[in-house]
């Protein structure tokens, strides 16, 4: 028996065909250059040949140079209202020299004898877009091994959410579909959402924020919608976000299990949690649900039949369409590519985040100033909500300067590193409990000089926090789409939990 001799390493290794360079085999990129010459012939015999392509083929997607310029060409006459045939082609791809490297205007007759029929022109377009999409995907896959190797001064998690990112765009490649909305669908579309909140009976066209009288002012939580939700330390922003995102998720449970049995929800609520770890937030909407304290639960202060009950609930809630993200200081651009991966897989309804200052812009991007980078995080959070048609509620902080007034009601010139907040967001609320500052305020006998002016500066406090407690503020100080101001809300420091302010009304189940 003789050994088969063995290759040194970095010998070059020989392909099927034999052709090799520095150890990698010649393959040539996918390419139907056949269908891309039978489209052309289709087109040039018939021009609505041109209809069963028009909306997602355009001449980048030509592996050939020359039939891209043909087509381009082709389209150009035809969108214009004018017959697109050899005859009229002739002088303007003579001018142009495009026709050159085949032969000049020869070419054009043997595109006619390749055509089949222009039936099978949507089959040629579809062939030429796959082969396009195989292009691109060794395109994105070379960038990638070459990032991998060090081309690009990025860590390997930020070169995974670049590569994914790469990935959903074309995945989500919408050829032509972009440009402009006939008025005629633009009111369709609004009809559609008129429609929507008739059948709720005109309250909430789009998703629940379980608050009653939020949803009245602003008809619910609505694609592509940016909204802010901004307040000092304290005031209960983490609270009141997670009440909003936990009432979406059931009202999203409820409505497919309306549907039938076994019919999952059609949407996801995403959190992304920077401040707090998943298990605090869970923790949070645990003892909100179960009415068990939250502190308590931590020191393991509870009795069996509290135990049973968090036991229950949690089991109740782990059927929600919630997720929790709680990755430190994400980036943007992460973000970006995780709610696109949920909402390719699951389907994404609403996005939660907590808190903005706490991000990261997008990879690659150096901003001068805070200020500047607060704005990159706000406009990229917008792009968000209109590329993926969800709703965006973001988290900010307050400046300081709102403790240095007499009247702490936050203002929109509050907004912490503010720079393009305002401008961004089509709605900016506060949540503000007048209950916080007063609590801080009460009286301390040594600061008095008799005991009776004491006992009538307690008396006069305890009558003012009876009219605030358990009350907080929900400041709607700007809104795109609708009507501004306060709303009133019930707040339960016990178990963090907002809910609506009084009983006269009906039940308010959604």
């Amino acid at each position: 028996m003789i050994d088969s001799p063995t290759t040194p390493p970095g010998t070059p290794t020989s392909s099927p065909n034999g052709e090799t360079i520095l150890g990698v085999s010649l393959r040539a990129p996918p390419a139907n250059v056949d269908a891309e010459q039978a489209l052309l012939g289709a087109l040039l015999t018939n021009n609505r040949a041109y209809d069963r392509v028009s909306d997602f083929l355009t001449g980048a997607h030509f592996a050939n140079r020359i039939n891209g310029a043909i087509y381009d060409t082709i389209a150009k006459r035809i969108e214009g209202g004018q017959l697109a045939d050899p005859v009229t082609l002739r002088a303007t791809l003579e001018h142009s020299g495009i026709l050159d490297e085949v032969g000049g205007i020869p070419y054009l007759a043997r595109l006619l004898t390749s055509t089949v029929g222009i039936i099978n022109a949507g089959d040629y377009g579809r062939a030429i877009h796959d082969a396009w999409l195989r292009r691109q995907l060794i395109d994105i896959g070379e960038t990638m091994v070459n990032n991998a190797f060090g081309g690009v001064d990025l860590d390997g998690q930020d070169q995974i959410a670049a590569g994914e990112e790469q990935l959903f765009r074309l995945a989500t490649d919408k050829g032509q579909d972009g440009g402009f909305t006939g008025f005629d669908r633009a009111l369709a579309n609004a009809l559609d959402v008129a429609e929507k909140a008739f059948r709720n009976e005109g309250d909430v066209s789009g998703l629940t924020s379980g608050l009653r009288d939020f949803d009245k002012k602003t008809g619910g939580l609505h694609p592509s919608d940016l909204l802010i939700l901004a307040g000092r330390p304290a005031m209960g922003k983490t609270a009141l976000a997670t009440k909003i995102a936990f009432s979406a998720a059931r009202a999203l449970m409820r409505k497919a299990e309306e549907e039938g049995e076994g019919v999952q929800p059609d949407g996801t609520v995403a959190i992304f949690s920077l401040e707090m770890s998943a298990e605090q937030l869970a923790t949070r909407i645990l003892s909100e649900q179960a009415e068990v304290s939250g502190e308590r639960i931590r020191r393991g202060d509870i009795g069996q039949k509290e135990f049973d009950r968090f036991v229950r609930v949690s089991r109740e809630l782990a059927r929600l369409p919630m997720v929790i993200d709680d990755t430190p200081a994400i980036s943007l651009s992460a973000m970006r590519t995780r709610c696109r991966r949920l909402k390719r897989t699951k389907g994404l309804s609403l996005v939660v985040v907590d808190y903005l200052q706490l991000m990261r812009p997008a990879v690659g991007t150096r901003p001068d100033s805070r200020v500047l980078e607060i704005s990159m995080i706000t406009q990229g959070l917008k792009a968000i909500a209109k590329e993926l048609e969800v709703p965006v509620i973001a988290l900010s902080q307050l400046s300081r300067q709102v403790e240095s007034r007499e009247d702490k009601r936050p203002m929109l010139s509050d907004l912490r590193e503010s720079g393009s907040i305002e401008q961004d967001a089509d709605a900016v609320m506060f949540v503000y409990r007048d209950e916080y500052y007063l609590q801080q305020r009460e009286p301390k006998e040594t600061a008095f000089e008799s005991s009776d002016k004491y006992r009538i500066a307690l008396e006069d406090w305890h009558r003012k926090m009876e009219l605030v407690h358990n009350k907080a503020e929900l400041i709607l100080e700007k809104q795109r789409h609708g009507p501004t101001g306060a709303i009133q809300l019930f707040f339960e420091g016990e178990f963090t939990r907002f809910a609506d302010l009084d009983t006269t009304h009906e039940d308010y189940h959604r």
